[in-house]
């Protein structure tokens, strides 16, 4: 475990978001611990959450020229049915 100051904290903030081990935050006037930071476990939670159907889900891979012709394809339909065809 690593100790720090507030001090480094405020001139440093990427310290807590690239943290990899606990951290302890020490007041360094009254040399007492504030507080004890400890890493976030980045997990997929999709598979914790879907439960009994999380390999059913499938997800599209679509490429980026794909997704914007049908969203275009969409808005004209949509735009079709509410103010009918215009040509």
């Amino acid at each position: 475990m690593e100790s720090i100051g507030i001090g480094d904290i405020q001139k440093n903030t990427a310290i807590l978001t690239n943290l990899t081990e606990s951290l302890e935050i020490v007041d360094k006037r009254r040399k007492k611990t504030v507080a004890i930071v400890y890493p976030v476990k980045k997990t997929n939670i999709t598979s914790k959450l879907a439960g009994k159907y999380a390999k059913k889900i499938n997800t599209p891979v679509l490429s980026i020229k794909q997704l914007k012709q049908a969203t275009e394809q969409t808005m004209l339909e949509t735009m079709e049915e509410k103010y009918g065809r215009s040509d």
